[in-house]
């Protein structure tokens, strides 16, 4: 498979040497100086791109490569990404989108029991939820967007909170996330359930890129099995209730 890859800092090069040793192709590489007609440089010349830039950006190369009939992944997070209008351009070029805001399959498992654990207590107003996460300092979108997805799982199955507030939260119908940046730490997230008798803490850590780019490489092979359409990390990992 030839993989263009959009984006060549620490993921970009973590995710060409992952590529390599599953035996891709790294034909076009697009970054800062070069960022311009992104279409035309991998139209012909890529089967897929991956994409890991800034939330700036993100939108435009996702629309143009979906756009030319590019099958693209995308992991850029910091932005709030339109699923219906994005299945819209799959439909009208016959084109396919993979967008996660965290393709480490440790995280989405992680993701799939937050949603389950939010569920089961639905039914008990005593236990409070709020989330923290703590990344390196170069991060720069607070919360992060895996927080914001475990947020957004957590309004899912249960309907004590609505939306998700940076700390402090001024109305109590919004789930508290707490977002910390330290030294060079790649990605920790705990889930907090907290009630007057005891705490329930979900927590994952991430100890280097090399699950995200595994990840975002998987994703790009699974790209090469579907004709169109926008998908997830749900698909790729066959979770339930998914609505595919």
């Amino acid at each position: 498979m030839n993989i263009g890859i959009i984006g060549y800092g620490k993921m970009g090069k973590t995710i060409e040497q992952i590529a390599m040793q599953r035996n891709h192709k790294v034909t076009v590489i697009v970054d800062l100086e070069n960022k311009d007609s992104i279409a035309n440089q991998l139209k012909d010349n890529v089967d897929v791109a991956i994409e890991f830039t800034t939330p700036d950006s993100a939108k435009n190369n996702i629309f143009e490569c979906a756009a030319a009939g590019i099958p693209i992944v995308s992991g850029t997070t910091g932005w709030k990404i339109d699923e219906n209008q994005i299945q819209q351009i799959c439909q009208e070029n016959n084109s396919s989108v993979f967008y996660a805001s965290n393709f480490n399959i440790g995280v989405n498992i992680f993701m799939e029991i937050n949603e389950k654990l939010a569920e089961l207590l639905g039914d008990f107003e005593s236990y409070d939820a709020r989330i923290e996460e703590t990344h390196h300092i170069h991060k720069l979108d607070k919360p992060s967007g895996t927080a914001i997805s475990l947020a957004n799982g957590i309004f899912k199955n249960n309907s004590k909170y609505v939306n998700y507030e940076l700390k402090p939260v001024k109305d109590k119908r919004n789930l508290e996330i707490e977002s910390f940046r330290e030294g060079e730490i790649i990605g920790s997230h705990k889930v907090i359930w907290e009630s007057e008798i005891d705490n329930i803490i979900l927590e994952h850590n991430a100890k280097d890129r090399t699950g995200f780019a595994i990840g975002a490489v998987l994703a790009a092979e699974f790209l090469m099995n579907k004709k169109s359409g926008y998908f997830t990390m749900r698909d790729l990992l066959k979770l339930q209730n998914n609505g595919k």
